[in-house]
């Protein structure tokens, strides 16, 4: 079916994709499901291949671009997983020291979107780091699905330890200027949010469509935020007016966008939930934000 379209899914077939994305549904009762949609020329087989990721034909930083220094190292995070795998990327030959920016990734580990995520990230000027929480369990697997498995099975509060670490990594980092920042996607969305909670020197907090934190720990944030939201995102949206009340009753500085007619994910190139206008004006707005908080 290539030349399905992202016009001819109906929502309720990305909401379950939404569900199976996040455990609430596995594979088997997902293509279930999807069956009530496999009408006329559709085939459930041909949903669930144009529902899945796409990593070999959506990368927008190849991993031997030439501009970039970019190589997997390790470091320690004593209070969570140990040693941790990341993707450090930086612009090559540069003469100064630069920002930086911990690149979290969604529920199954360090896939090639969120590694891609990390080099765009460099591309724009600051030395990126984007761990695999899987590490402790030999690293992400080579397909989401084992991912989300394999990432069930750590406690998210010592995965939350591990990107608190790499970022006094990369803070204390020969190349870093020592202003560190963070962007989140999903699962990375409540890790960038939890390090806003954390960490009272984080340069600044970017969570994509992240889950919100609880109000005693939303009064602790010192960092500038700024929240990306999907319009038809209701599971992660529910929490947003309490985040909201509580960030503007304590003058927390962030700013907030809904993204209309966008699903959880907008951001995501290698699924049909992407969403190329809301994607591209969110990470010019991320870029941007780092930029005035972190230069």
């Amino acid at each position: 079916m290539k030349n399905l379209k992202k016009e001819d899914i109906e929502q309720d077939v990305f909401d379950l994709y939404d569900d199976y994305a996040h455990n609430k549904l596995n594979r088997r009762q997902f293509a279930e499901k999807l069956s009530l949609y496999a009408i006329g020329g559709l085939t459930v087989s041909s949903l669930l291949s144009f529902m899945s990721p796409d990593y070999v034909n959506t990368l927008l930083v190849k991993p031997n671009d030439p501009t970039l220094d970019s190589e997997f190292i390790t470091y320690n995070s004593p209070k969570g997983g140990g040693e941790i795998k990341g993707l450090l990327s930086q612009p090559k030959d540069t003469q100064t020291k630069l920002p930086g920016i911990i690149v979290v990734h969604e529920n199954r580990g360090l896939n090639p979107y969120i590694e891609d995520v990390g080099r765009r990230t460099a591309k724009t000027g600051f030395i990126s780091l984007a761990p695999d929480a899987l590490s402790p369990l030999g690293g992400y697997p080579g397909n989401d699905d084992d991912g989300r498995m394999m990432q069930r099975k750590r406690n998210r509060l010592e995965m939350l330890e591990d990107f608190i670490a790499a970022y006094n990594f990369l803070k204390n980092h020969e190349n870093c200027t020592g202003k560190v920042g963070v962007v989140g996607f999903c699962f990375g969305g409540w890790i960038a949010n939890m390090m806003a909670v954390k960490l009272s020197n984080l340069g600044a907090a970017v969570p994509y469509y992240g889950r919100q934190p609880e109000a005693t720990d939303a009064v602790k944030i010192k960092s500038p935020l700024l929240l990306q939201y999907g319009e038809l995102d209701t599971r992660v949206n529910a929490g947003w007016p309490a985040f909201e009340k509580i960030l503007k009753e304590n003058n927390i500085e962030h700013q907030a966008y809904i993204y209309p007619e966008v699903n959880h994910g907008f951001h995501n190139n290698t699924t049909p939930r992407y969403d190329k206008e809301a994607a591209n004006l969110s990470w010019e707005r991320t870029i941007d934000f780092f930029k005035k908080h972190l230069k």
